[in-house]
């Protein structure tokens, strides 16, 4: 175990990296029955579905554990599951063998970019400022998902128009809601707990806080089973998914109409922009601040000598997860924003990512008892964490306003946007206009020229589709 994964070297041990792993695991866990419920609606088989998820965050976070050696959990990712099926399947008309297609496509092109090095090359292009800013707005965006699990930002204004047919939606205003729902009382009561366990500095804090509030929701009638489907009927469904791509009507069918293929190269590059950056974002965030990825691994980085750093590792295990992900029959396997609950609760390396592969694969058999554990109890901890990362913010200057900017938008605009890639799409934007202000066009790495001008490309792409 200590040769394998270097818990010394890493200042961690064995009893915290599997409470690290079962933290992050509950944190995510919740992708198990919503990615087929969200999938099943482009025509997929939910069972068939429901294991390519499971079986993709398996191989996934083994991958990341066992050859990268850091704490971090992957899985089909929310965002781009939604794009998937609202706007490539219902809004551009394609099947959902074909988006699979696109996705499987995306990896393999991930997978170039990050063996050729260039998404290691664009992290170092980042400037430091936007990077800290990144982490701060991770932070700003893991909390805001966890209010957004248990409806504690609600929206008003909204109203029906004069034929009753649609809802009028300009003027709707964030607002908290009433308490009068007993969701928000079991989260108001697990957010306290997990507060009072990490000031008190009680060992395994927030995996002991998750378990105490899903028994407290028990009474409250939040905490109830799930309903899933059996493991031996999803086996039988898989066979519809499994190397779908490459049967009749998958990827194949992507280049016969030449009239579409300019919307499939749109669709690809989409996918792969969101998936690319969220990763960065998600690396840049949790691996800085926590020292997961060490001063050894910049130097390495820096010589770009061989393909040997965690990061290097990190990235291509990251790159593996889509295609395999799509030969099974699930959208982009991304790297979990949720893996931060996981290092708050001290995990370091590969085995915290082992233990949450683990989960996984036992999920396949109890899906209903561990889809029992509610929103309300998992939500506390991703605010806890959000508060934990934000820290990456006192290491901006504030009082220079050309660097407050960039560093502003970048870290705001992840939760208003809700997307990790759109954030950084806004902070390098913003530090472009910045710099060409100021006469400093010359201090821009070429490669966020690129970046920027790619995002763009995308902005614009998305609006004509």
């Amino acid at each position: 175990m200590e040769k394998l994964f270097r818990l010394k070297e890493n200042g961690t041990k064995v009893s915290t990296e599997i409470m690290a792993g079962l933290t992050t695991f509950f944190a995510m866990s919740y992708i198990i029955v919503v990615n087929p419920s969200i999938l099943s609606q482009a025509g997929m088989e939910w069972g068939a579905v429901f294991l390519a998820t499971i079986i993709s965050a398996i191989v996934g976070t083994l991958i990341m554990g066992l050859v990268a050696n850091v704490p971090y959990a992957q899985a089909p990712g929310m965002g781009l599951n939604a794009f998937f099926v609202y706007t490539v399947c219902f809004t551009l008309g394609f099947t959902w063998q074909q988006a699979l297609s696109m996705v499987f496509i995306c990896g393999i092109l991930n997978i170039v970019i990050t063996v050729t090095k260039i998404r290691k090359y664009i992290i170092k292009a980042i400037p430091l400022s936007l990077q800290n800013a990144i982490g701060g707005g991770i932070g700003i965006f893991v909390a805001y998902i966890g209010f957004l699990n248990i409806d504690f930002v609600g929206f008003t204004g909204a109203e029906l128009s004069d034929d009753g047919a649609s809802i009028i939606t300009s003027g709707i205003v964030p607002e908290l809601p009433k308490l009068n729902n007993p969701v928000l009382w079991v989260f108001l009561i697990g957010l306290v707990l997990t507060i009072v366990l990490l000031v008190l500095k009680v060992k395994g804090a927030i995996l002991i806080a998750i378990a105490a509030t899903t028994v407290i929701g028990i009474p409250f009638g939040v905490t109830t089973l799930g309903e899933t489907i059996s493991f031996t009927d999803a086996c039988a469904q898989l066979p519809t998914t499994f190397l779908a791509i490459f049967k009749e009507g998958g990827i194949t069918s992507l280049f016969t109409d030449m009239s579409k293929l300019p919307l499939v190269l749109i669709t690809i590059f989409s996918f792969s922009i969101s998936d690319t950056f969220d990763t960065i974002g998600t690396f840049i965030g949790t691996g800085r601040r926590s020292g997961i990825f060490s001063e050894e691994d910049e130097k390495a980085m820096e010589s770009g000598a061989g393909f040997k750093s965690k990061m290097d590792k990190a990235l291509f295990a990251d790159a593996t997860a889509t295609s395999i992900g799509a030969l099974f029959g699930t959208s982009n396997t991304t790297t979990f924003v949720e893996s931060s609950a996981g290092i708050g609760a001290g995990g370091r390396t590969g085995l915290t990512s082992v233990v949450v592969a683990i989960c996984f694969a036992v999920s396949a058999f109890f899906a209903t008892f561990i889809s029992a554990v509610p929103a309300a109890a998992t939500a506390p901890a991703l605010v806890v964490v959000g508060i934990m990362m934000t820290s990456s913010f006192k290491d901006i200057n504030w009082n220079d306003f050309d660097e407050a900017v960039p560093a502003f938008f970048a870290g705001i605009f992840m939760a208003l946007c809700y997307s990790i890639s759109y954030g950084i799409a806004a902070g390098f934007i913003m530090y472009i206009i910045v710099k060409i202000c100021k006469g400093k066009v010359k201090e821009i790495n070429p490669l966020l020229w690129v970046c920027t001008a790619m995002f763009i490309l995308n902005f614009v792409l998305l609006a004509i589709i």
